[in-house]
């Protein structure tokens, strides 16, 4: 599991939430494979929609992001909840990803131009959308230009996802810092000369922990944690959440699954987990469709 902590300095002009998320990256790639895409991408989106959900106001909450890139990397997304639980997939796992002479991954060129897009469902109406254009396509920045873009709120972010000193797996997290409109000037300041000397997110989780980021990027600033949680890759797909998909596909559309000689077999793209269903299960369903 993932170690989520969530803070406030102490005269609330910002709050912080930072997430150790290796063992979600390393679930992530156990299911959707092991490429760099994957780990590098996904892992960084992941990161992303974790801390983003922890900032819901109600347990019912949920947000999902989605990277609509045009690069070969294909469409990303992950969903998450108020407890940081997270679930994702993106178009193309198995993209290539350059690796420049400076030996860094160009995630930019993987995601390509196109647009951020964030949901919020509360489960009343319809669930609030923002948009904004993709300026860098770093992950990192355009999740901070959404926020003050779209909410309006002055957002630091950095999401990495880099190699163990093993070799062997892949080390993850992130932070976000959002200052309240009362933030002050010394403080944008110390946030400001902290992150021109900050190390990576992964050289600091290589011996720390998720509060450390918060002591790395808050250093001189008082700031008191309040929520330490476990966020876990987690998948709510079941087999009445998958009937009730197939009932909505209506009378004709199942009829002609009826009819196939091929099986019909549904799989969760968050997952992988696979749904079986027969002709006699599928025939139940269609006395239930409209």
């Amino acid at each position: 599991m993932g170690n989520l902590v969530r803070a406030m300095t102490a005269d609330g002009s910002a709050r912080i939430l930072a997430l150790d998320s290796t063992d979600i990256v390393k679930r992530a790639s156990e299911i959707h494979g092991n490429g760099m895409a994957v780990n590098l991408i996904m892992g960084r989106v992941l990161t992303a929609a974790s801390l983003m959900g922890s900032l819901l106001g109600d347990e019912k909450d949920l947000l999902t992001v989605s990277f609509k890139g045009m690069g070969p990397a294909g469409t990303v997304l992950a969903s998450s909840d108020y407890m940081g639980n997270v679930r994702g997939y993106m178009v193309n796992p198995e993209a290539n990803i350059y690796i420049g002479n400076d030996g860094k991954p160009d995630i930019c060129g993987a995601i390509g131009e196109g647009v951020l897009q964030v949901l919020r469902d509360t489960g009343e109406g319809e669930p609030y959308s923002g948009l904004s254009v993709l300026k860098k396509s770093d992950i990192s920045s355009d999740i901070a230009s959404y926020y003050a873009e779209s909410e309006q709120i002055p957002t630091v972010c950095a999401f990495g996802v880099a190699p163990d000193k093993n070799g062997k797996g892949f080390i993850a997290g992130g932070i976000i810092i959002q200052l309240m409109p009362f933030a002050d000037e010394e403080l944008i300041d110390i946030i400001e000369e902290n992150l021109k000397n900050v190390k990576s997110i992964a050289e600091i989780l290589e011996n720390g922990s998720s509060e450390d980021l918060i002591k790395e990027y808050m250093r001189g600033v008082e700031y008191d944690i309040f929520d330490s949680m476990n966020a876990e890759y987690k998948c709510y797909c079941s087999v009445d959440k998958t009937d009730r998909a197939l009932i909505s596909l209506g009378k004709e559309e199942l009829t002609a699954l009826i009819n196939d000689e091929l099986p019909t077999e549904i799989t969760c793209r968050f997952c992988d987990v696979k749904y079986n269903y027969s002709k006699e299960r599928l025939s139940e369903l269609l006395e239930q469709a409209k």
